[in-house]
């Protein structure tokens, strides 16, 4: 259960890196300026690969499709090893107005709805400094190897470590950073820079609607449990 948790946690923690907040306490959107890592190209679908390491509790990697449109972000990941609670298959979608993001379990026809927290931090307010640090060809791919750090509208810096391929527009097909003491590897694999259809970013349509999910989790607990109680869904 413990193993289950930890990827658990990792998933979460790569949606926070790579999606707007999905709650309180969750991060800022595309964290702390990641936008402004992937440049012009503003639309485009890829899977990611992301390992998480954590100097107490080891190495954890998870792996998923992302869909990002100006914005709009999607991202679907697969972890058999919660098959047995229906949590198996996990999408979260944000808006790019940021007053809306939805965590999606399609195994149990059930999604909660996120009103996500409003810094008033716009990409306006944040400041990049890049520093090349050299080239190398990264899964194929020539890339400059760049040390970048966005500020934030507070001053607070943070930094990556990113491979910029040429021959997709310098597309980040690498990035690697620290977050809350983990060290974040992330891989863009099977780029395709066209725009996704709109419809990936809408709410699913006939699923049972949470307020939070904390309420979506506990219902799962209690069916696994064979029980009823619990708070009931939102229509």
């Amino acid at each position: 259960m413990k193993k289950h948790l930890s990827i658990l946690a990792a998933a979460v923690l790569c949606i926070r890196i790579v999606h707007a907040q999905l709650g309180p306490g969750a991060g800022a959107q595309m964290d702390n300026g990641m936008e402004k890592l992937f440049g012009d190209n503003q639309t485009f679908s890829a899977t990611l690969e992301s390992q998480v390491n954590n100097p107490q509790q080891g190495s954890t990697s998870v792996t998923g499709k992302m869909y990002f449109d100006n914005g709009n972000s999607r991202f679907e990941i697969d972890m058999p090893q919660m098959k047995s609670m229906g949590l198996d298959r996990m999408v979260a979608i944000a808006k790019a107005d940021k007053k809306s993001a939805y965590l999606i379990y399609p195994n149990l026809q059930a999604y909660a709805a996120i009103t996500p927290q409003d810094t008033g931090a716009t990409n306006a307010d944040l400041k990049t400094e890049t520093t090349k640090l050299g080239d190398e060809t990264m899964d194929g791919h020539p890339c400059v190897k760049n040390k970048v750090v966005v500020t934030d509208k507070q001053g607070i810096p943070h930094e990556y470590t990113v491979w910029d391929a040429a021959d997709l527009k310098n597309f980040p097909i690498k990035i690697e950073l620290m977050e809350q003491g983990n060290d974040i590897v992330m891989l863009f694999k099977d780029v395709d820079l066209s725009k996704p259809d709109a419809s990936l970013f809408d709410a699913p349509t006939g699923y049972n609607r949470y307020d939070s999910p904390q309420q979506l989790m506990q219902q799962a607990v209690m069916k696994r449990m064979g029980g009823g109680a619990g708070a009931p869904p939102q229509q």
